[in-house]
C-alpha cells in the first residue's frame, strides 16, 4: 500500500468545529491514525519475507502463499471504495475503532492459524478491517486539527507513517521470522492495535453524517476482483469458471454503475486523460514495486539460500530511500507541476526494472539488493506526483473519491501482479526466466504509462 493513499472520506468531516470537542487530544489522536495507517500498511508488505517459513509449516504450493498476500490485499482494495462512505454513517472515531479490534482479532487468528485456510481466511478479514481503518483514520487527523496548516502537518505525519511501514515491511518480517516465527509477524499486531484503540478514546467524536453506499456496485467489484485472483492463480477448471464468472460480474458492475444514483465509482471520472492516466500509472508503480518485493523475497531465500533475515535486510537499501523519495517528488510537483517528477521517475523506474534482468542463479545477494534501487528511486518519485495530478484534474469536493479509485486501483494492479508473477516463477520454465518475464512485463507497462504521461499538458492536469 502506498504512504501517499488519501483515501474516500467526508471531505464534510474536514470543516468542524474551529476546535476539537472538550477532552480530545489532536496529538493522541494524530499518534492513534498514525499507528493503524502503518499497521495496515505494514500487513500489505511484511508478510513477503515469511512466505517460505509459512509455505513450509503449512504447505500450499506457490498458489498457497500468493493468497496469503492477495487475501489481504483484494479484501482492502474492493472495501476501499465504499468504506469511506461507511465510516461517514457511523462516525469516523467509531469506525476507527472497530476496524481496529476486527484488525487485532484476525491478527491474533492468523497467527493461530491451524492451517493455511484458516490463514488466508483470517487474511481476508483482516483486509476488510483495514479498508475501514485507512479512511477513518485520515479522517480523524482532519477533525483533530481545524486549523489549515496544522491540518497540513498532521496529513504529512500521518503519510509518513506509512512511508516508514513500507520501508520497515520486509526488514521486520525478515527479523520476526528468524528470531520467533513466521507467526510473530501477526502477533506483533496484538500490542500494537490495543494501544491504538487505547489512544483513540481521546479522538474527537463527530456526528453521523448521511453517505449512500451503493451495494450493488460494491458487491459486483468485490466479485469480479475476486474471480480474476482465481483466474489467475488456479489452473484447470477453476481457472476457466473462474474467468467467465470475472467478466460477467465487470460486466454487471459497469451496468450498475451507469445507472445508480450514488456510484462507487462515477464511470464519468475516466473522461478525464489525466485522471486516465494517472491511474494507469499507479498500476504500473504498483506492479513493478510489490511484484518485486514478491519474487525477490522467494528469489534471496529460495535461489540464493539466505535466511529470512538477510532476505528481509536486503530490501533495505531500496526501502529506505522511499520517504526520501517522497519528499523530493513533492518539491518538484510544487516548482514543476506534477508531470515532471511523474515522467522522470517513470523512465528511472524503466531503466531500474530492466537492470534487473541482469540478475539471475549467481548474481551476488548484495548486488542484487543495490540493483533494486533505481526502481525505488522511480516509485518514490512517481506516486506522490500521480496523486498530485489525480487531484488536479478534479474539483476539490472529489478529493476523497478520486483519492479512493485511484489507491483502489493500486492495489489491485499490486494483488494481480502477485498472482502473475507467482504463477511465471511457479511456471515450466523455472524461476529465474519466469522473473525475467515478471520484469519485462512491468517495464512494458511502465512504457505504456511513461507515454501517456508525456502527452499530458506541461501543467500536469487537464483532459
Amino acid at each position: 500500500m502506498s504512504p501517499n493513499a488519501a483515501p474516500r472520506t467526508a471531505l464534510a468531516e474536514s470543516r468542524l468545529t474551529p476546535k476539537p470537542p472538550g477532552g480530545s487530544s489532536p496529538a493522541l489522536t494524530l499518534t492513534a491514525a498514525l499507528l493503524g495507517f502503518a499497521l495496515i500498511t505494514l500487513d500489505a508488505s511484511v508478510v513477503n519475507v515469511a512466505l517460505p517459513a509459512i509455505g513450509g509449516d503449512l504447505g500450499g504450493g506457490m498458489s498457497g502463499l500468493q493468497w496469503v498476500v492477495d487475501a489481504y490485499t483484494l479484501a482492502f482494495a474492493a472495501l476501499m471504495l465504499s468504506t469511506g462512505a461507511f465510516a461517514d454513517r457511523i462516525g469516523s472515531a467509531k469506525a476507527y475503532t472497530l476496524g481496529t479490534v476486527v484488525f487485532t482479532l484476525a491478527s491474533a487468528a492468523c497467527g493461530l492459524a491451524p492451517g493455511l485456510g484458516v490463514l488466508i481466511g483470517a487474511r481476508v478479514v483482516q483486509g476488510v478491517a483495514a479498508a475501514v481503518v485507512l479512511p477513518a483514520s485520515l479522517a480523524l487527523v482532519r477533525q483533530a486539527h481545524p486549523d489549515p496548516e496544522r491540518r497540513a502537518r498532521a496529513v504529512a505525519l500521518w503519510a509518513a507513517g506509512g512511508s516508514v511501514a513500507v520501508a520497515l515491511g520486509p526488514v521486520a518480517g525478515g527479523a520476526l521470522t528468524t528470531v520467533w516465527d513466521w507467526r510473530g509477524i501477526f502477533f506483533i499486531n496484538l500490542p500494537l492495535g490495543l494501544v491504538a484503540l487505547a489512544l483513540t478514546t481521546r479522538a474527537p467524536r463527530a456526528a453521523r453524517r448521511p453517505a449512500p453506499l451503493d451495494l450493488p456496485g460494491q458487491l459486483a467489484a468485490v466479485v469480479a476482483l475476486a474471480a480474476l485472483a482465481f483466474a489467475v492463480i488456479e489452473q484447470g477448471a477453476v481457472r476457466v469458471v473462474a474467468g467467465v464468472l470475472a467478466a460477467t460480474a465487470g460486466l454487471a458492475f459497469w451496468i450498475v454503475e451507469r445507472r445508480a444514483a450514488h456510484p462507487v465509482v462515477p464511470l464519468g471520472l475516466f473522461r478525464s486523460r489525466t485522471v486516465g492516466v494517472a491511474i494507469g500509472a499507479g498500476a504500473a508503480a504498483s506492479v513493478a514495486f510489490y511484484g518485486v518485493v514478491f519474487v525477490f523475497s522467494l528469489y534471496f531465500q529460495r535461489v540464493r539460500g539466505e535466511s529470512a533475515l538477510t532476505a528481509g535486510l536486503m530490501f533495505l537499501p531500496m526501502t529506505v530511500l522511499i520517504p526520501v523519495m517522497n519528499v523530493l517528488s513533492g518539491k518538484l510537483s510544487n516548482r514543476f507541476g506534477p508531470r515532471v517528477p511523474l515522467l522522470t521517475g517513470q523512465l528511472l523506474a524503466l531503466m531500474g526494472l530492466l537492470v534487473l534482468l541482469l540478475v539471475d542463479e549467481h548474481t551476488p545477494t548484495l548486488l542484487a539488493a543495490f540493483l533494486m534501487v533505481p526502481l525505488a528511486l522511480g516509485c518514490g518519485i512517481s506516486v506522490p506526483a500521480l496523486t498530485a495530478a489525480m487531484m488536479e484534474a478534479l474539483p476539490r469536493e472529489r478529493a476523497g473519491l478520486a483519492a479512493g479509485v485511484l489507491n483502489a486501483g493500486r492495489q489491485v494492479a499490486g494483488a494481480l501482479s502477485i498472482a502473475v508473477f507467482g504463477s511465471l516463477i511457479a511456471g515450466p520454465a523455472g524461476f529465474v526466466p519466469g522473473l525475467r518475464i515478471s520484469l519485462l512485463l512491468a517495464a512494458a507497462l511502465f512504457a505504456v504509462a511513461a507515454v501517456g504521461t508525456a502527452r499530458l499538458p506541461r501543467g500536469g492536469s487537464g483532459d
